[in-house]
Formats: C-alpha cells, sequence, structure tokens
C-alpha cells in the first residue's frame, strides 16, 4: 500500500510540475518597431547587447536576457522584412520606368526607394 501511494504521490508531482515549468517561461513584449530607422536602431542596439551576453557563461540569467532581447530583435526582424519587400516592389517600378523612359516616374519611384534604403545604409 504504501508503494502505491509513493506512485501515486510521485505521478501527481509530475502531472501538476510540468505545467508549473512551462510557465515560468515569462514572454515579453519587446521594443516596438514601428517605422524601418527605428526598426534598424533596433536591430543594431540589441544585436550588440547580444553579442555582449554571449561572450559570457550562458547562466540561467544570460538565458534570460537573452530570451527577452530576442523580442525586440525580432519585432525590429518583421518590421525591416516587410520594409525590405515593399522597397524591391520600388525598385521594380524604377526599373520598369527607365525602361519605358518615364522620367517622371523613375524620379518619383527612385526618390521613395531611396528615401527608405537610406534608413537601412546611409
Amino acid at each position: 500500500m504504501k508503494q502505491l501511494i509513493a506512485a501515486t504521490l510521485t505521478a501527481t508531482a509530475f502531472a501538476f510540475s510540468s505545467p508549473l515549468f512551462a510557465s515560468d517561461v515569462e514572454h515579453f513584449k519587446g521594443k516596438s518597431s514601428e517605422t524601418m530607422s527605428q526598426a534598424v536602431a533596433n536591430f543594431s542596439e540589441y544585436n550588440n547587447k547580444l553579442e555582449q551576453v554571449l561572450s559570457g557563461e550562458m547562466t540561467p540569467e544570460a538565458m534570460n536576457e537573452v530570451h527577452e532581447l530576442t523580442y525586440t530583435l525580432e519585432n525590429a526582424l518583421a518590421k525591416i522584412n516587410e520594409e525590405l519587400r515593399e522597397l524591391a516592389d520600388t525598385l521594380e517600378e524604377v526599373h520598369i520606368a527607365s525602361e519605358h523612359a518615364d522620367g517622371n516616374a523613375v524620379r518619383k519611384h527612385g526618390k521613395n526607394y531611396l528615401k527608405v534604403s537610406r534608413d537601412v545604409i546611409k
């Protein structure tokens, strides 16, 4: 009987501990990246922070810090990817306008292209 009680208590402990471990991981919102400039700045800043953490020991505190940093990096990268997809479309408009020798369209789309592209590379 003692073995049955011990087995039941052990099984119960495992059943209740697994959800507790899963909920120990906090989910963070991360820093917002509303514009390309903001996304690039966050991406650069948080990559530097990640590099700093990675150069040290992978302690539980370091793992938690990496976990937090990734939220901001993911937000920044999502915005950068979104903007670069749109930038590719804008560049295609420049390309097509140049094929048709449409100077006004080249200038208009070219300026839009440079405005966004310069947020990435100065």
